[in-house]
């Protein structure tokens, strides 16, 4: 898994925690999706991208090119 995917997972997850709060905020429940789930789901998406991402940088050979791998 390149560097870029691991980022991309840590940005759906931000998106996913930002549409949570918005849920929360406006006390909004569109079927099962509130905002508590959104929040859950969102958090733990970046959990797996943040654990993918130290994975990532302990395992780089150089730090030059961890962007790049």
């Amino acid at each position: 898994m390149k560097t870029k995917h691991t980022l991309i997972i840590l940005l759906i997850g931000f998106i996913i925690i930002l549409i949570g709060a918005v849920l929360k905020i406006i006390h909004l429940e569109i079927g099962p999706l509130n905002g508590n789930s959104g929040l859950t789901v969102g958090i733990f998406v970046e959990v797996i991208g943040g654990v993918l991402l130290l994975f990532k940088l302990i395992t780089a050979k150089k730090s030059n090119d961890f962007l790049n791998s």
